[in-house]
């Protein structure tokens, strides 16, 4: 352990300047976890003044230096020690005159730890939930601007049916919402392990408080209430790390939503599409190669990030699933990993996600070019319809109809304007039914969005309503 500052001449993780939050990184900071731990002592040391084991003076003195943090004087001690928790007991001892002899009484290391890695990962999430609060917004503002603005849609990444950009929106806006509720709903449920010693039986504590009046339930109410954080009715040495899965199930699921977000702004920023783009800086360079080029890189760089919070989910899951009767030590290293990272991660697709949305260009021409082009075949749907209506023979229109729009779709793969439209309006067949002026309105496919529009506002509302 490295008792100085880093610096560039050796390996610094990118999430240590590169990715995510300085906030965020302050939570799952060496010092900032270091000052949790002398909170917890100090909790500890507070409910065991009650049943007279500690005196206030003993009391006061840890209060007093409790966030007098020394990470270089712990990494001394640790180098000789190979235990990071009571080298910082030592280092918060020496600080300690009066106090320092009661620090850490009758507990062990996951006691200490896992109530703060709780209070940590409680932090974080808030910090999620906060990050999500302010790209709702920006997405309902976009939902409601483009509710009605036709585009054509696609399904196996072929055009389809005209939709709406807002709704197209309005479908990440619901998917974020459900996200939302769900990492609200597991911050809400963050519990640290108690104050139950070294298998979780409370023995060591049993001990100490004997001929105190005091039980270790009630000193553990005592600590955890002082700690405001809820504690697991059982628990071995530690907590149970399906705690740990849960929280990154849930960061896992919003990466999910906001993966799609951005793949589809990759589908669709391409030229073929031409629709959407993510901003693009007066001097930013897309290529060194290519001086043209515009590279959707925040969408990229989401879709790289999320992949990797997704992938973290299968190392919390193991060590969930192999925590061996009352605990091993095997997810101690990359809990160490997985738990920051997946936050920076998820802290930095949530910060790339608001930086496009504010800045999302929509555009007309390919959004023109690709209704032009394919949305005329989806309005042959209504054409059926209402041909279907007039009394024509569904089965026999659908032939018809299906043999024009083979032959147009020919015209439009070698370059030329779609003929769809055209064609059926000189059908005799067709015109037995319809009038030419029914065809043609018929095959305009603008307007053929059903209720997208009004869907896409109620999206836009429950996002208001909602954050």
């Amino acid at each position: 352990m490295h008792a100085e500052g880093f610096t560039h001449e050796t390996y610094l993780s990118p999430f240590t300047w590169r990715y995510g939050s300085d906030a965020m990184r302050t939570i799952w900071a060496q010092a900032h976890k270091r000052r949790l731990w002398r909170r917890v002592w100090v909790a500890l040391a507070a409910a065991q003044r009650e049943a007279g084991l500690v005196d206030d003076a003993q009391l006061a003195d840890l209060r007093a230096h409790a966030d007098e943090v020394d990470v270089a004087r712990a990494a001394e001690i640790e180098a000789e020690i190979h235990h990071d928790l009571m080298a910082e007991v030592k280092t918060y001892a020496e600080q300690c005159p009066v106090g320092g002899g009661v620090i850490h009484l009758g507990a062990t290391s996951a006691d200490v730890q896992d109530n703060a890695d709780a209070l940590r990962i409680r932090e974080a999430l808030d910090l999620i939930l906060e990050g999500l609060r302010r790209v709702l917004p920006e997405l309902a503002d976009l939902v409601e601007a483009n509710a009605e603005r036709p585009c054509m849609g696609f399904t196996h990444l072929q055009p389809a049916e005209p939709t709406t950009v807002g709704y197209r929106l309005a479908t990440y806006g619901q998917d974020l919402l459900e996200d939302y509720a769900d990492l609200a709903r597991v911050r809400n449920r963050i519990r640290g392990k108690g104050i139950k010693g070294a298998v979780g039986t409370a023995a060591s504590y049993d001990q100490l408080l004997a001929g105190t009046g005091m039980t270790p339930a009630q000193m553990e109410a005592l600590v955890m209430e002082a700690l405001d954080l809820g504690a697991f009715p059982v628990a071995t040495q530690v907590y149970p790390r399906k705690q740990d899965y849960r929280v990154l199930t849930a960061l896992a699921a919003l990466a999910a939503s906001l993966y799609r977000f951005a793949f589809d702004l990759r589908l669709l920023q391409s030229p073929v599409f031409g629709e959407w783009s993510e901003p693009f800086g007066a001097k930013q360079v897309g290529s060194s190669a290519m001086p043209f080029k515009r590279n959707p890189i925040n969408a990229e760089n989401m879709d790289s990030m999320a992949r990797y919070v997704a992938a973290l989910t299968r190392v919390a899951w193991d060590n969930a699933a192999h925590s061996l009767l009352e605990r091993t030590l095997d997810d101690s290293a990359n809990r160490r990993l997985i738990l920051p990272g997946a936050f920076l991660a998820t802290d930095e697709l949530l910060k790339r996600a608001r930086r496009i949305l504010r800045g999302l260009e929509i555009h007309d021409a390919g959004i023109g070019r690709n209704m032009e082009a394919y949305g005329t075949f989806a309005a042959s749907e209504r054409l059926l319809m209402a041909l279907a209506r007039a009394g024509a023979d569904r089965q026999a229109m659908h032939e018809v109809i299906r043999q024009h729009a083979l032959a147009a779709w020919q015209a439009v793969q070698g370059g030329a304007g779609n003929p769809l439209a055209d064609r059926l309006a000189a059908d005799p067949e067709i015109l037995e039914y319809l009038s030419e002026e029914q065809v043609r309105a018929l095959m305009e496919a603008r307007d053929y969005v059903g209720n997208a529009p009004e869907r896409a506002r109620r999206v836009a509302a429950m996002i208001r309503e909602f954050v």
